[in-house]
């Protein structure tokens, strides 16, 4: 079976488009079968960018889990001097990430294979709407892995749905030594904030 967390989607492509509307950004998307969500902007993914503060203005960010770039588009266009990395396992998401960022002349996003990314880079802000769907363990070796790349005084704000286990997951964060405290909730989603 085919997952949008799979490398290489099996799932023959279907080019599509999505809008992206935020009060302070317009985008049309291009999406494909075999990526997360790719009928519309998801849902949570819209409730994180709706009630995160602004990124950094400077420094590396991290959308992990880019999909085809709606996070990733917003940071940049947030934060233009920033460098923002747009950081998936598949290779499709990635493309259409790429491609979604020229077409927005936001020049400063880098579509990168999460095994590819170049050691010694951390990040000022990371922005996830993390794969839960990958299962527990996969998933708590994947936000170690990243969060171990927040720079000092950094910050990750991750959106979760209430009934997928954001309350566990908090709970998680702090046993593993992290702050983690909800920002938000809205519409049977938690927004995590996790800092060092």
């Amino acid at each position: 079976m085919a997952h949008y967390f799979s490398e290489r989607p099996e799932t023959a492509s279907k080019p599509g488009s999505v809008d992206l509307v935020l009060p302070d950004l317009h985008l049309r998307l291009e999406t494909d079968r075999g990526v997360f969500s790719p009928e519309r902007v998801d849902v949570g993914t819209r409730i994180l960018l709706e009630t995160v503060p602004p990124p950094p203005p400077l420094g590396d960010l991290l959308d992990l889990g880019c999909g085809y770039g709606p996070i990733a588009l917003t940071m940049a266009s947030r934060a233009p001097e920033a460098t923002v990395w747009a950081v998936d396992v598949n290779r499709r998401s990635l493309e259409l990430t790429e491609r979604n960022a020229r077409a927005a002349r936001l020049y400063k996003v880098r579509s990168v294979h999460a095994d590819e990314m170049p050691e010694g880079v951390t990040f000022q802000a990371i922005w996830s709407n993390p794969a839960i769907r990958i299962g527990k363990a996969a998933l708590h070796e994947m936000l170690t892995r990243w969060l171990s790349r927040l720079a000092p005084g950094g910050a990750a704000y991750l959106v979760v749905q209430k009934h997928l286990g954001s309350d566990s997951l908090q709970r998680w964060l702090g046993e593993q030594g992290w702050q983690a405290s909800r920002e938000a909730s809205r519409a049977a989603y938690r927004i995590l904030k996790v800092q060092r």
